[in-house]
């Protein structure tokens, strides 16, 4: 079987090639690249991925293994894709999930079938932490790795059903420390190096510093729920839903982030008891498993986000209205919802609205 590895430099791609090559796939590294090099030098303080010096890693990874390796440059894809995606998203007052994004439209679901299509690949395997298995009563589904802490699962709730077939994560039965100490035994020079944990166009930027330098500064008013104006903003894509700090304003009382209108370029600020809510609205469902099978359903609202019970699922003609059994803080619209039965994920989408 050929199976392509999506190798970003990182040690969790290059034990997965590792893996696979040891139990006698015909193995073939391949790296997207995303971003120019001079947009990618950003120095040792930040942490990005699929830079010219991860391919030069993988270059050498590959070389180790003794496996081939190809580079696509895939930047006017992943521009329109994902980052033009996440700007749009912004500017609606949104707090969008790129990573889930990137993950259906452009680095796994979708490379998967380009993959297939144009090199005969019979399964892209990629370093995330998640497993694949198949049910009689689900079918094959995606469910949440051996390491916990280490869960992407939630990231890969938008991926197309019909494209777990073509998928492959080997780590899903690895902790994270036995994938380094398996690097170390191989002498991998990616061992030990550090993972990144950035949004990785923003290089090293918030979104507020990167949108600002695309839209210029909007400034706006910050006012409270009760309609008191409370300060000044200079964006009002500086903040998310639940936001306290950087507010830079007094009121008395510690006071969150509850609404964005971009209409009237203002933050809506109160106390933390106006972030709670148990519904919200939901366009679109991306199915792993189809509704009728659901049972014992929890959703997850963030990535850290502990999943909440589900108490009912209403179908409507626009779209899916989803209730809580309690009150869940911080629903915040354009972030990705993952819907799980134990630890199976039963598909995903994206939050359209708080129902008050």
């Amino acid at each position: 079987m050929r199976v392509a590895v999506g190798m970003s430099g990182g040690v969790d791609s290059s034990v997965t090639a590792l893996l696979l090559k040891e139990q006698g796939y015909e193995v073939i590294g391949v790296t997207l690249r995303f971003h120019t090099a001079d947009v990618c030098e950003v120095g040792e303080t930040h942490n990005v991925c699929c830079s010219p010096k991860d391919v030069q890693y993988v270059a050498r990874v590959a070389k180790r293994l003794g496996i081939p390796h190809i580079v696509f440059s895939w930047e006017e894809i992943f521009k329109n894709k994902v980052i033009d995606y996440f700007v749009e998203e912004y500017l609606k007052g949104r707090t969008p999930n790129p990573c889930a994004i990137c993950n259906r439209e452009v680095k796994t679901g979708f490379f998967a079938r380009y993959l297939r299509q144009i090199a005969e690949i019979d399964k892209l395997a990629t370093g995330h932490y998640a497993r694949l298995t198949e049910y009689e009563r689900h079918g094959l589904v995606i469910e949440r790795p051996k390491d916990k802490r280490r869960d992407q699962t939630y990231f890969l709730s938008l991926v197309k059903k019909e494209d777990l077939g073509l998928l492959m994560f080997p780590l899903g039965d690895l902790t994270k420390e036995e994938v380094r100490e398996i690097a170390e035994k191989y002498g991998l020079e990616v061992a030990q190096k550090r993972d990144s944990q950035e949004v990785c166009f923003l290089m090293g930027k918030s979104p507020g510093e990167y949108l600002e330098e695309i839209t210029g500064k909007r400034r706006g008013v910050i006012k409270h729920i009760s309609g008191r104006v409370l300060g000044e903003h200079e964006g009002f894509y500086r903040f998310t839903i639940g936001q306290r700090r950087g507010l830079r304003v007094s009121y008395g009382k510690p006071v969150y982030v509850i609404d964005i209108d971009p209409s009237t370029n203002t933050v809506v600020v109160g106390e933390e008891k106006y972030l709670y809510n148990d519904k919200l609205f939901v366009k679109d469902i991306n199915f792993h498993v189809p509704m009728e099978k659901w049972e014992n359903v929890e959703a997850q609202i963030r990535y850290r986000h502990k999943p909440t019970p589900v108490e009912n699922i209403e179908k409507r003609k626009d779209g899916y209205v989803v209730k809580f059994k309690e009150n869940v803080r911080g629903i915040t619209p354009g972030q990705v919802i993952a819907f799980y039965d134990g630890d199976i994920l039963l598909g995903g989408g994206i939050i359209e609205d708080v129902i008050k």
